[in-house]
This record gives structure tokens, C-alpha cells and sequence, in this order.
């Protein structure tokens, strides 16, 4: 099972889009993927890593792709972000089902459905071993998920920020659509924002720099990847500070 002297990160902050709860579809909520994932999430908790997540709601809805549709960008953000709480509620009672206690908490107020975010509350939470998800993004429309994620990360002391994806980092190009695409084992924040690399929104990528938190890209479909990863391996793309 492993022990909490083998970690290498003992608090981090995973960051799931909602395509990856959809499986390979990318919608809706794929039961067997979400299994996956709170069975490998379990196991890092079993071993002591205190784990807080951030879902996307792409999967449901994308607040921003609806109102250019016509919709009202805020409303359509809320709408949005209800998304996630979904994917939220879904991936908690997998954890649960896998052994492992687990919480829900939104920006938005659902008492009935979950508790409202309060930044102690999490931490304590955190410290008992319980796997903390954190939903309905900032509270704010006009911000994303990535920045919801970067927010929490630093606001419950975070080592790094996991960006789970369906690639194995961060790349120059499409690795999907150029086969010579390089991809990076390290870059710097400043990498990112300047080459217009789209690992995170500007927003959480300058908020993770100014707190100096790191960023991990990894795959998270992965067999064993998230284990990998708060043991110390060296996989994916590691995005901090310049060398």
C-alpha cells in the first residue's frame, strides 16, 4: 500500500476536466472511467496524500461555448458551473464506494446537496483523510475551472497543481495532428504564457506563478500515473519558476 515517508507531495490539488469523466465519448458521465479514477484516487489517499479535486463540467455544459450561442454569459456560466457540482457529486460517492471518505463543497450555496466552501473546514477535512471536492468553480461567472483550481490550491496550501488530461504533458503542438511535436519535461510559466501553450487559461497560469505553485500535466489515464506522480517520478510536464 505504500507509506507517507515514500511521498513525495502530501497535499495537492487534482484538476479534472469534465471530458475525462465522459470517457472516451467526452460526455455525460461515463460510470466505468469515474470508477477508475476514484479507485486511483482512493489509493493515494490510503497512503496518506491528502487530495482536494476541482472538476471541469464540460462534459454537461461549457458555460462560455452556450452564450455564443446566444445565451446570457453569466447565467450561462452558472449553468455551467451546476455542471460541475454533477461531476462533483458523481466522482465523491465513487471515492466513497472505494473506501475512502470524501466531501463536497460548492461556491454556490446547495445545502441540501453539499456543504458551502469554507477554507477551514476543507483543511480539517483534508487532515483526516478525507478527499475534498471542490465544485461550482469560484462562485464567479467569467472565470474557469483552471483558475478555480489555482485559487484553491494556493487558498488550502497545496504543494502542486495536478492537471489530469488524456496526454502524457504538454507538447509545442498538437502531438495529435503533427507527429515531430516536442513535448517538454519542464518548462516555466513564463513558457507557457508567452508560446500561448494551452495547459491552463492566462489567468490560473499567473496566478500559480505568483504564488510559485507548481503545475504537474500528466495523464491520468495513465495505469498507475497519480501514484507515479506523488511518489516522485519524473513523468508529464512539470510548469514552475525558471530554472
Amino acid at each position: 500500500m505504500g507509506s507517507r515517508d515514500e511521498l513525495r507531495y502530501k497535499r495537492v490539488l487534482l484538476k479534472l476536466s469534465g471530458e475525462a469523466l465522459g470517457g472516451t465519448e467526452g460526455s455525460g458521465i461515463d460510470v466505468n472511467t469515474v470508477r477508475g479514477f476514484a479507485a486511483n484516487i482512493a489509493e493515494v489517499a490510503r497512503m496518506g496524500v491528502e487530495v482536494a479535486i476541482v472538476c471541469g463540467g464540460g462534459n454537461i455544459l461549457r458555460g462560455a461555448e452556450f452564450s455564443e450561442l446566444g445565451a446570457d454569459r453569466a447565467n450561462s456560466d452558472y449553468m455551467g458551473m451546476l455542471a460541475t457540482v454533477i461531476n462533483a457529486l458523481a466522482l465523491c460517492d465513487a471515492i466513497e464506494q472505494a473506501g475512502v471518505p470524501a466531501r463536497v463543497h460548492t461556491a454556490l450555496e446547495i445545502q441540501s446537496v453539499a456543504e458551502p466552501f469554507v477554507r477551514k473546514r476543507a483543511i480539517n477535512q483534508l487532515e483526516k483523510g478525507h478527499v475534498v471536492l471542490l465544485a461550482a468553480g469560484t462562485g464567479n461567472p467569467y472565470f474557469s475551472t483552471d483558475t478555480a483550481a489555482a485559487l484553491r490550491a494556493n487558498e488550502l496550501g497545496c504543494e502542486i497543481l495536478l492537471k489530469a488530461t488524456k496526454v502524457d504533458g504538454v507538447y509545442d503542438s498538437d502531438p495529435k495532428l503533427n507527429s515531430d511535436a516536442k513535448r517538454y519535461s519542464s518548462l516555466s510559466y513564463m513558457d507557457v504564457l508567452s508560446q500561448g501553450l494551452r495547459v491552463m487559461d492566462g489567468t490560473a497560469i499567473t496566478l500559480c506563478m505568483e504564488n510559485q505553485l507548481p503545475i504537474l500535466v500528466f495523464d491520468l489515464f495513465g495505469e498507475g500515473n497519480l501514484k507515479k506522480v506523488v511518489c516522485g517520478e519524473e513523468i508529464g510536464s512539470l510548469i514552475r519558476g525558471s530554472d
